[in-house]
């Protein structure tokens, strides 16, 4: 370790204490990604993991049942309360989406007992202060490009009602206002207010979809918007109403 220069030191370091990993595999993982964080917390977790043994397997569905609902074999916003409560965060906050797209969860607010064991499984923990050590990791997760894709587009079927097709319009906004307080995207407060002044109904996949290519794609003053691309019609009223409201120059 004295041969690593202070920059490298300081990333090993940083990247044990996320991870929990050894030097060893520390070390495999940051040389295999050239020495970048990012790409290194990939490598790692990319990895097969152990299998797991009887005990652990044990300890997991002991914290399962901690949680569990009293009366059905399942996880509810109760023993999430309480689950967020053990780890010390909020439940509003954005890294129990994230801990619910590592467990592939179905609803908000719900983990069956397959998807709590199996994610636990998958981020390596069998306990509340492992799965706590893990809460920087998946906060980073949101600054990488495709798993902020892949996060933005799991909220959507997470957040909506059981047997609906699209999303409550003020689930919806508290979600983007949620998701693009990690990307930054200006617009998004003045997205909200049109949606309450002009639409007012509920959003389906594809706008959901194409509002984050659009935050990607368009610039925040819209100088390379394209009025005869293919956005959805919501979008373009949108654009209008940007013009409308005088905040962004025709």
């Amino acid at each position: 370790m004295h041969k690593l220069s202070r920059s490298n030191r300081d990333k090993l370091q940083q990247f044990v204490a996320i991870t929990g990993a050894s030097e060893k595999n520390a070390l495999q993982a940051l040389k295999a990604s050239d020495w970048h964080l990012e790409a290194a917390f990939d490598v790692f977790y990319s990895q097969p993991q152990p299998r797991s043994s009887a005990a652990e397997v044990r300890r997991l569905e002991e914290l399962y049942n901690r949680y569990k609902d009293p009366y059905s074999d399942m996880i509810l916003a109760e023993g999430i309360s309480v689950l967020c409560n053990d780890l010390e965060v909020e439940p509003q906050d954005i890294v129990t989406l994230v801990l619910s797209w590592h467990m592939n969860a179905a609803t908000a607010c719900e983990f069956s007992r397959q998807e709590f064991i199996s994610g636990l499984q998958a981020l390596g923990v069998d306990s509340i202060g492992k799965l706590q050590e893990k809460l920087p990791f998946m906060r980073s997760e949101l600054k990488d490009e495709q798993k902020f894709h892949e996060i933005y587009n799991f909220a959507f079927g997470w957040a909506k009602e059981k047997g609906q097709k699209s999303l409550a319009l003020d689930t919806a906004i508290g979600m983007w206002q949620l998701l693009f307080a990690e990307r930054e995207w200006p617009l998004v407060t003045h997205w909200c207010d049109f949606l309450q002044d002009r639409h007012n109904k509920a959003i389906s996949k594809d706008t959901w979809a194409q509002l984050l290519e659009f935050s990607r794609m368009v610039d925040p003053v819209l100088s390379n918007y394209d009025a005869e691309g293919a956005w959805p019609y919501l979008i373009d009223e949108f654009v209008e109403y940007l013009y409308d409201k005088n905040v962004v120059e025709k």
